[in-house]
């Protein structure tokens, strides 16, 4: 697997969003459209796409969320590639990037439907926060944070 630092033009990086999208499209039903509102690619700058002999098989990215901080979007892996660490070793060369720019914590946020993802994140370190921003006072929502340890 090659793992490909890039930024949201990326034509790999989008056809796998769009597969994305039709599947928050299922699991989010009527309130799709509500948190597709927050995933507005102009603001994120920071893209992993992730290939398997040459294919795109995932991808995540980040964007700043304060001085200190990122938040971690736009995570998905092909059905046929999950549960091969993939969307960790994503996650992880985000994280490494993060903190190579100085930031030292990320946030984020998924859905309470997302069943995978949520044990994903917890399993990654990130613990479970009050939502934050757009996302208080809802309850599908889940949001979490990570402090990113300085490597030595």
């Amino acid at each position: 697997m090659k793992l490909l630092k890039t930024n949201s033009k990326n034509k790999d990086f989008l056809n796998l969003i769009r597969l994305l999208d039709e599947s928050l499209r299922i699991t989010d039903g009527e309130d799709y459209g509500f948190y597709n509102q927050f995933n507005n690619l102009k603001l994120i700058k920071n893209v992993i796409v992730a290939y398997k002999n040459d294919k795109p098989i995932g991808c995540g990215a980040f964007k700043r969320f304060d001085e200190n901080t990122v938040e971690i979007k736009r995570m998905f892996v092909v059905p046929d590639y999950r549960s091969q660490g993939i969307a960790g070793s994503i996650l992880t060369e985000l994280e490494s990037w993060a903190r190579s720019s100085r930031f030292t914590k990320c946030v984020l946020e998924t859905g309470i439907n997302q069943i995978e993802a949520l044990g994903f994140y917890k399993k990654a370190g990130y613990l479970i926060i009050p939502n934050y921003e757009q996302y208080k006072g809802l309850n599908t929502s889940v949001c979490f944070e990570k402090v990113l340890t300085r490597q030595i």
